[in-house]
């Protein structure tokens, strides 16, 4: 089994979960490859960022869609495909947690693999 981040970057975001304010989001696009299957799935979790050093990820509030599946490789077109479609899934997810990925506010530069 193959597993590759195509796509990484954390944003500034919004929402209270466990109790916990969370301000930082780590968004991602992962593409999993086995025996001639590939499968895209987005996940967003988010996390305390009190500070602007404070990148540790607690994924007490990870929320995760498989975007496409099926028969084949990892392409070019595919992870541009399903990259367009990170935007609205993420913010479903988010909607689902109570929360907002604040896309204007990247806290990194974006990380493509």
């Amino acid at each position: 089994m193959l597993v590759i981040d195509v796509y990484q970057q954390y944003f500034a975001a919004d929402g209270v979960w466990n109790g916990v304010p969370r301000h930082g989001a780590s968004v991602k696009l992962t593409a999993t490859s086995d025996a001639g299957m590939i499968t895209y799935e987005t996940s967003v979790s988010f996390f305390p960022h009190n500070d602007p050093e404070d990148f540790a990820v607690s994924y007490d509030a990870y929320f995760s869609k498989v975007l496409t599946e099926g028969k084949g490789r990892r392409s070019k077109k595919k992870d541009a495909a399903c990259l367009e479609m990170v935007r609205d899934a993420v913010n479903e997810l988010a909607g689902t947690a109570g929360s907002t990925v604040c896309w204007e506010q990247p806290l990194t530069e974006a990380r493509y693999g």
